[in-house]
């Protein structure tokens, strides 16, 4: 039996978070013994690169580009059936969640969302972060179907292939009960799921008018730009920058938290970052707890110095 990957786009083209589920469905089918199969609905540019990543073959499904979790849900479980698939592997993002658990009641299917490891021995023996990711559970899925998502930023996409020709899949598509009447998306930015240098901010700005040095930052990393829930709150930015337990849960490689005090629901959402580089003028704050690296100091100060310290290193590359 196979394992399926559902290789989800962002307007029409291929997201990291596929590229990434693809390469652990690649090192899962290896553990079992059987073949990585991806599979892309609606418009997805570039899907035949999924085979550099492991997926043997890969087949798309003509159908509306809108999102509709039912819809998507019937048919990637269709699908599923008709290539012999027993194992279903999604990214661990908004999409992927909306559909996992759809999925696992239509299959009869266990369910470990958000897994960090590859199935171990002859069980399918999964590990997850647990209790806000102060601890690690193994669980056993012992269903004959199974169902994962992964954690992102947690598989490093490596070339094992070369491009496969992608084939068209017949599927029944249900008509949509949703209807879509407008959408307001942020182009040109790496989602916070998907980011790996991501510089965040909190009320220790004093107000939306100082967020020109924390842009400059993201600008000069190549990073994604986060806040604390306060500032979103008061609409200093928007919801979507927002992570902490309440907010977006990200796994970046480097999160530089700049004037925000660490509340554990902050850290909830951030703890598994890889390292923490925290700045604030208060040597008590939480965060400094968390932190790999900490800098006491006014971040009006502090900032702009850095800025500068980055913008000569980079120029220095080149």
């Amino acid at each position: 039996m196979a394992v399926l990957v559902f290789a989800e786009s962002l307007s029409g083209s291929i997201k990291k978070a596929a590229i990434e589920a693809v390469t652990y469905g690649n090192l899962t089918a290896k553990a079992m013994g059987t073949e990585c199969i991806a599979l892309t609905i609606g418009t997805s540019s570039g899907a035949e690169a999924l085979g550099q990543y492991g997926a043997a073959k890969v087949y798309n499904v003509a159908a509306s580009d809108d999102f509709d979790a039912q819809a998507y849900a019937a048919v990637i479980s269709d699908a599923a059936a008709q290539l012999g698939a027993d194992t279903v592997v999604f990214a661990h993002s908004s999409s992927g969640k909306s559909l996992a658990g759809r999925l696992a009641v239509r299959m009869n299917a266990g369910l470990v969302t958000s897994v960090i490891s590859v199935p171990e021995g002859g069980n399918f023996s999964v590990k997850k972060g647990v209790f806000s990711g102060k601890g690690f559970a193994t669980y056993e899925i012992s269903s004959v179907n199974k169902v994962v998502t992964i954690a992102g930023n947690t598989f490093p996409p490596e070339i094992v292939g070369s491009d496969v020709a992608v084939e068209t899949l017949s599927v029944t598509v249900p008509a949509s009960r949703v209807t879509v009447k407008s959408k307001s998306t942020v182009d040109g930015v790496v989602p916070l799921p998907e980011a790996e240098l991501v510089v965040s901010a909190g009320r220790g700005m004093k107000g939306p008018e100082n967020w020109g040095i924390i842009e400059e930052m993201a600008g000069i990393l190549g990073a994604t730009t986060a806040c604390s829930r306060p500032v979103a709150d008061v609409h200093w930015r928007p919801h979507h920058e927002h992570v902490g337990q309440t907010g977006v849960a990200i796994r970046p490689t480097l999160y530089i938290a700049i004037g925000i005090s660490g509340a554990i629901q902050h850290l909830a959402g951030v703890n598994q970052s890889k390292v923490i580089v925290v700045i604030n003028k208060d040597p008590e704050a939480p965060f400094f707890k968390a932190a790999d690296y900490g800098v006491v100091g006014d971040l009006f100060d502090v900032v702009p110095k850095l800025n500068e310290a980055l913008k000569k290193f980079k120029e220095s590359q080149n």
